[in-house]
């Protein structure tokens, strides 16, 4: 990958001390409804929302927007204005990725913030603060959490994945006394977040996977050395007309062309 343009890397800088700021401020938010019964609504009957996603939503919709007044809007809590697509720059938001185990009280939830311009992730903050953990990444600068440089995991002889049963269950039998099969995360972001930090080695992603629940981790997998694949082999690109994805394959190294080889032969 070519290095980055050094004035887009400029404002991509700019872009990532607002996420930072933007994020924790939410996540402290979020965590004002943590283990606290907050209200719920189901949307389209199977996915739940509660009143601590709306509250993060309209702080970062308020505080990011008015900071760059200009950028378009994504997330997963505001209804899609398509007009978003004339704007050079859009954030791309999921104020609490995870919203199962937030209500479940696991802590393995996240604020996810990114910056995209050209379908690409040029800034991504994920804020965990029940697990006082705070990842983000800049294009050609590493991925850092908690102010430490990050990297995938070296290849070991066994490996943890993460994933759906059904995938998994397809991986090469060459594969399957290798591996160890973690158990469910419900945030997307921080399942990949544990591959760049070096504590799981792969996922697999199931069908449907939307731009908020990826475009920030995406970048601080990539920087820590490891990538998100679609079944083509390439990575996914964001904040365009399609707003959702394929399966994907998340990992590093000869295993994550393993997992992307089983995505790829996938019926459509």
């Amino acid at each position: 990958m070519p290095a980055p343009d050094p004035l887009i890397l400029t404002g991509a800088r700019e872009d990532l001390a607002l996420l930072r700021d933007a994020a924790r401020e939410a996540g402290a938010i979020a965590m004002r409804y943590f283990g606290n019964n907050p209200q719920v609504w189901m949307k389209g009957g199977t996915s739940p929302v509660s009143e601590a996603d709306h509250a993060a939503d309209a702080y970062l919709r308020e505080t990011l927007l008015k900071a760059r007044p200009d950028y378009g809007w994504l997330s997963e809590e505001t209804a899609d204005d398509h007009a978003r697509l004339a704007a050079r720059r859009t954030f791309v938001v999921d104020p609490i990725d995870g919203t199962r185990g937030f209500l479940d009280g696991l802590h393995s939830w996240c604020v996810s913030v990114a910056v995209v311009e050209n379908g690409v992730t040029l800034a991504g903050v994920l804020e965990c603060p029940a697990k006082h953990e705070t990842y983000w990444a800049l294009p050609g600068e590493g991925a850092f959490l908690n102010g430490e440089r990050i990297r995938v995991r070296a290849p070991a002889d066994m490996v943890d994945i993460g994933g759906p049963k059904p995938l998994v269950d397809l991986m090469p039998e060459a594969w399957q006394g290798r591996l160890h099969r973690m158990p469910y995360i419900p945030s997307l972001a921080y399942r990949l977040a544990m591959i760049a930090a070096g504590k799981l080695d792969a996922t697999f992603v199931k069908p449907n996977a939307h731009d908020w629940d990826i475009a920030a981790a995406d970048l601080i997998l990539r920087e820590a050395g490891g990538a998100l694949l679609d079944r083509q082999g390439l990575q996914p690109r964001y904040a365009g007309a399609v707003i959702h994805h394929g399966a994907l394959a998340a990992g590093s190294g000869e295993l994550l062309d393993v997992l992307a080889g089983v995505i790829a032969g996938l019926e459509s």
